[in-house]
């Protein structure tokens, strides 16, 4: 695993308070509309590190055709490499890194506020706002949005009153947010991230590769040379 962005330096040789955010996903494979949720997501709250966490099994996908794991955390680490605030985790390879076993948000969620919170950093949740739309089926969903603040990102014209839709009404701050594009809970925050313009999918990228026609542009360059040389998605 490559190492994190270094710490901020403190008095007496504590470090301050950090911006963390978890970004997890199958990453099947990971690609520039990945890249550019978590840039742009770095950009507008200044985070000091991203975690790029590859699923196991993804509870909501039924998919049963993943790439393995390894092959997806290797993508996963090529793609972090270029930038030294983003950080693959093994958080959901399970105890065997094989990431055979069925993680759940708030399992994962719950992980990084025992490591980081004692340090009073702050977490995030980064995360596609269709898929913010379903969060009601996700597994102690109204204790995941009390566990730390969430982005919700999207392309231009997605509209913060869509996010509220799917939040419990008893969940909702007193007092609106300060930013138009965000929600206020009573513990925590949804902020709607709406510069994203990549219309990129994994989907479409596999698609690509059974057909024998080129991905380049669409993943890192090092992340199309990993799946020309291990043959993924060929087949």
């Amino acid at each position: 695993m490559s190492a994190p962005h270094p710490p901020k330096a403190q008095a007496h040789g504590h470090r301050s308070p950090r911006k963390i955010a978890l970004f997890g996903g199958s990453f099947d494979p990971i690609h520039v509309g990945h890249l550019a949720v978590a840039h742009a997501a770095q950009r507008r709250f200044d985070l000091d590190e991203v975690y790029f966490i590859p699923s196991g099994r993804p509870p909501h996908k039924h998919r049963h055709n993943l790439a393995p794991f390894p092959h997806r955390f290797a993508m996963v680490a090529l793609a972090c490499a270029e930038n030294p605030r983003f950080v693959q985790s093994l958080a959901e390879a399970g105890s065997d890194l094989s990431g055979r076993q069925v993680f759940y948000s708030i399992d994962t969620v719950r992980h990084f506020g025992q490591r980081f919170r004692r340090h009073g950093d702050h977490l995030y949740f980064i995360l596609g706002a269709d898929s913010f739309l379903e969060i009601p089926t996700w597994k102690e969903y109204e204790a995941l949005l009390g566990s730390c603040d969430f982005i919700a990102a999207s392309r231009p014209g997605f509209r913060t009153d869509m996010l509220r839709l799917v939040i419990p009404p008893e969940l909702l701050g007193r007092t609106p947010a300060l930013d138009p594009r965000a929600i206020a809970l009573r513990r925590t925050c949804v902020y709607l991230l709406d510069t994203v313009r990549s219309g990129v999918s994994a989907t479409e990228i596999r698609r690509r590769l059974q057909r024998g026609q080129s991905i380049h542009g669409l993943v890192p360059a090092r992340v199309e040379e990993y799946i020309c040389k291990q043959a993924l998605y060929c087949q």
